[in-house]
């Protein structure tokens, strides 16, 4: 089996601090798995949060910051929130898993383990997962476009704006509509309308880089949350958007237009706040003509 299909079978990260531990896991698991470890608490939550593992084997008593503090920490970080952990210890006694579970823990095995266990037990976890992922996926995507849905877009928001405090660095939202697009649907009708907003979602994702997301806000208005991005380079990325959809060709009617608005998150700023601020400058840049860009006030 190669690495791929491996990775596609999901990977896994064992955190414990014996050797011995890591090895009778990984052996276990390889066949099946990637398998990624850690040797102690602070490694874990570095490859967790850069590595995205599918699902975390976890010591619980480790010197330093045992597994009820990683655990904590993976939940409280928004870019490991989702990742189930199955404790792996040697402790047994049911006060042991009560507290492992309390802790956010979606399982508990006892060493010395069996493989066969470990193996029915991750591919158990894995399984309710990516049912839990597709049926958010289903829930939080709009239907017609493919992008992340209003709901989704606020959630994803809000962990952004967390990210971006926790490790300092810059957060933009960009907020577009189709220009005249009432006119569009008029002229054309609705079903051309709806081929002009899934071409002007498609056109938009494929000029955007992997870590931003689109968002349809509802109707034909769209936001794009992208970390690690200032105001001025905001400002470049929705040039960018701008000219790529004014290119773009529309089956069934004439080219569309779209203005848009950018703002960068302040100090202490809330995502309401922020989301106001980047729709006063859209509102803006339609009242400057339409197919343009402004930046949002302080």
């Amino acid at each position: 089996m190669s690495w791929t299909d491996m990775a596609v079978n999901g990977r896994i990260l064992v955190v414990d601090d014996a050797m011995e531990n890591i090895q009778i896991l990984h052996g276990a698991l390889q066949d099946e798995h990637e398998v990624l470890f850690a040797m102690d608490g602070p490694r874990a939550l570095e490859i967790a949060r850069t590595q995205q593992p599918d699902l975390i084997l976890l010591d619980a008593v480790m010197p330093g910051m045992d597994g009820y503090a990683v655990c904590k920490e993976l939940l409280a970080a928004p870019e490991t929130s989702d990742i189930p952990v199955i404790f792996v210890t040697a402790l047994k006694s049911p006060e042991d898993e009560t507290r492992a579970l309390g802790a956010g823990a979606a399982d508990f095995i006892s060493k010395p383990v069996n493989a066969a266990v470990v193996r029915a037990r991750v591919r158990t976890q894995l399984t309710v997962k990516r049912q839990r992922d597709a049926l958010r996926a289903l829930i939080l995507t709009d239907a017609l476009t493919g992008v992340a849905n209003r709901r989704h877009g606020e959630e994803l928001l809000e962990k952004e704006i967390k990210r971006a405090r926790r490790y300092r660095v810059p957060l933009a939202l960009l907020s577009f509509d189709i220009d005249r697009f009432k006119v569009v649907n008029d002229t054309y009708g609705y079903p051309v309308g709806d081929v002009a907003l899934r071409t002007v979602a498609d056109t938009t994702r494929a000029v955007l880089r992997a870590s931003d997301i689109l968002v349809r806000s509802g109707g034909e208005e769209f936001h794009i949350i992208a970390p690690h991005t200032s105001a001025i380079d905001g400002l470049k990325m929705a040039e960018k958007v701008r000219v790529a959809i004014e290119q773009a060709e529309i089956p069934g009617c004439d080219h569309v237009t779209v203005s848009l608005g950018v703002a960068q998150l302040g100090e202490q700023e809330s995502g309401d706040s922020l989301t106001q601020r980047t729709d006063a400058a859209l509102a803006r840049a339609k009242r400057a003509g339409r197919n343009c860009v402004e930046l949002a006030m302080q």
